[in-house]
């Protein structure tokens, strides 16, 4: 199986290629299609996703829904992490701490910078920090994704 960086670096040159690659991530864990997202960027140490504010991802103001956001960062983790590791390692999201720093009245846009190093016998826990934007680019809530990572059995 390619990696994701190497599938999403292939699917993007082609035209709605983004769109099938998100498809594909949302058939692999389809809790993630219930927002809908957009995968835009996936490289090593960085990725990102949106989703469109409609009305099924609001809540009873009018704004994103606090766990549709915490959805687009746990996809944008998950992804990244996946793209990252060594395949001597496996991982699992152990918890997640959310800031809401801002009503969530637009499209958002999550970003995740991660540069790490792993050795193949590395075990432990791993803190993603990704943010949430809205339309004007200002932070709307900052999420620290704790992914347990240890070797594949």
């Amino acid at each position: 199986m390619p990696s994701p960086v190497k599938l999403f670096a292939a699917l993007s040159r082609l035209p709605l290629g983004r769109e099938l690659f998100t498809r594909g991530v949302c058939r692999t864990a389809p809790y993630f299609g219930s927002i809908r997202p957009l995968v835009t960027d996936l490289r090593l140490g960085r990725c990102e996703a949106s989703l469109r504010k409609r009305r099924s991802v609001q809540n009873h103001i009018g704004t994103v829904h606090a766990i549709a956001m915490c959805n687009l960062c746990e996809l944008v983790g998950g992804l990244l992490i996946e793209a990252t590791l060594p395949k001597a390692l496996r991982w699992i999201p152990k918890g997640m701490t959310v800031r809401y720093l801002k009503k969530a009245a637009t499209d958002l846009h999550a970003v995740l910078e991660w540069t790490p190093a792993f050795a193949d016998d590395f075990r432990g826990d791993v803190v993603l920090p990704v943010q949430v934007l809205d339309s004007a680019g200002i932070v709307v809530m900052e999420a620290d994704i704790t992914m347990y990572v240890s070797p594949r059995r």
